[in-house]
């Protein structure tokens, strides 16, 4: 298809932000108002034309999206026409087979950069972009972007996941501290429990989230499974190669249900342990505010789930601590999601944007616009927009820390956006544990 006849595909959402894009035209300016200098452009050259950019982005996140690469645009004479939307997992593969790629896709899975890849439509990443990834990320990282032993896709933004949500102004009115290892977590939970009510209990949980209900537990399992067992067999669970039937997820399972299947536990404001599938992750923490709760177990990306006003800080209304580990002096470990961006045809223009995008350059202006964080080691954590953020850009960007991504992303579809699941729902629900890990089993291709 013609990129004239493809622009004109464009959905509705898609050409409201491209419309945006076209501000581009007049000289645009930084955030303090200062002129662009386009001699930090010259080495992206002057491609011109037209490239389409293909994302699940939407909202204010789109419109900071289309402003990150506004001067970038103007000073390399190229139109970046974007379209975000929520179906696309599916409508890639739609257009892929329809022989209507778009020439830059924006992808939040690596398990579903694999699938794209195995189409045959993307191509290799230019020299400049390997380049920019060898120098800016972690191995690991690009090993996420890479399919076969090519390389195909360099990271762009990332969250941190594990954190634990709780009221600084609470603990100090209770008399207690963040805990730095599991059991002491556990003790905190115990100690909490003692001022249960009608409406109080120390963890409000939700795994609400439409047809994807139950990914928020998978976040408390991989974070078990990493801490408990290790990296080693976290990247054996992940593969396949070490079921879920295994003592090693069986026993993240058991611990993660100390307090997810505990109607002493569990759930402030909203309910007992039933109300858990019912509560939607958004809600999730919010009880928090209302001496409800204590603690949710929820990403850094949580941060804008509270409400307007709210103090996210060490000394405000909330902040948050990652899951301890196991023992006080074991390094710090993550999970954590990203986004990969891969092209669909080796065009000049298309080139050029996959190397800005791939820039430190590029980072540090889409986090000084604020919302996001990257792993890109060339990142300022100085120019993200909230102290957590800070936070999160400094541990992924800590030499000691051990990061691994999200494994329910990194699974084959059928397991990890499927039966993973809806089995942890059903868990919830009552469900034997041997019986839940060994259907989950069942559904690995």
């Amino acid at each position: 298809m013609t990129t004239r006849t493809r622009r004109a595909a464009l959905s509705v959402a898609g050409v409201a932000v491209a419309a945006l894009a076209l501000s581009a035209c007049a000289p645009p300016t930084g955030p303090g108002g200062e002129e662009i200098d386009c001699t930090d452009y010259e080495a992206y050259g002057e491609p011109g034309g037209a490239v389409e950019v293909y994302a699940t982005i939407q909202g204010v996140e789109a419109d900071q999206l289309v402003e990150s690469w506004a001067a970038y645009e103007f000073c390399t004479g190229t139109e970046i026409q974007y379209t975000g939307t929520q179906e696309f997992e599916t409508q890639i593969n739609v257009r892929v087979q329809g022989g209507d790629a778009p020439d830059l896709a924006i992808i939040p899975q690596p398990g579903l950069l694999q699938r794209v890849v195995g189409s045959g439509s993307v191509v290799a990443a230019p020299a400049e972009v390997e380049s920019n990834v060898d120098e800016y990320w972690s191995e690991s990282w690009k090993e996420y972007g890479t399919v076969d032993g090519t390389f195909y896709a360099a990271p762009l933004m990332a969250s941190v996941k594990g954190y634990i949500w709780y009221s600084p102004n609470q603990f100090e009115e209770l008399g207690v501290e963040v805990p730095t290892t599991w059991d002491e977590l556990m003790t905190l939970t115990e100690t909490l429990a003692e001022g249960n009510t009608d409406t109080y209990r120390p963890w409000c949980v939700g795994f609400g989230s439409g047809d994807a209900t139950g990914w928020p537990g998978t976040d408390w399992i991989e974070d078990l499974v990493l801490r408990q067992s290790g990296p080693e067999a976290y990247d054996a669970w992940v593969a396949g190669e070490l079921p879920f039937s295994s003592p090693e997820v069986t026993a993240a399972f058991d611990s993660a249900g100390e307090i997810l299947r505990s109607a002493d536990y569990v759930n402030g404001g909203y309910g007992g342990v039933e109300s858990i599938n019912s509560t939607t992750f958004n809600d999730g923490g919010l009880t928090i505010l209302e001496d409800q709760c204590s603690l949710h177990h929820q990403a850094s990306f949580y941060e804008a789930q509270w409400p307007e006003g709210t103090d996210v800080s060490e000394n405000g209304d909330v902040w948050a601590f990652l899951t301890p580990p196991v023992n006080a002096d074991d390094p710090a470990s993550v999970t954590g999601g990203g986004e990969f961006v891969a092209a669909f045809n080796d065009e000049e223009a298309t080139a050029s944007l996959q190397a800005f995008l791939s820039s430190a350059e590029w980072a540090n202006i889409r986090v000084g616009l604020g919302g996001v964080i990257s792993a890109n080691q060339g990142l300022d954590p100085a120019n993200a927009g909230s102290e957590i953020g800070r936070q999160s850009i400094e541990i992924l960007q800590g030499s000691d820390t051990v990061f691994r991504f999200d494994g329910s992303d990194l699974m084959p579809a059928a397991v990890g956006s499927a039966s993973f699941f809806t089995e942890l729902v059903n868990w919830i629900g009552g469900k034997d544990t041997a019986q839940t890990l060994s259907d989950i089993d069942a559904t690995w291709p």
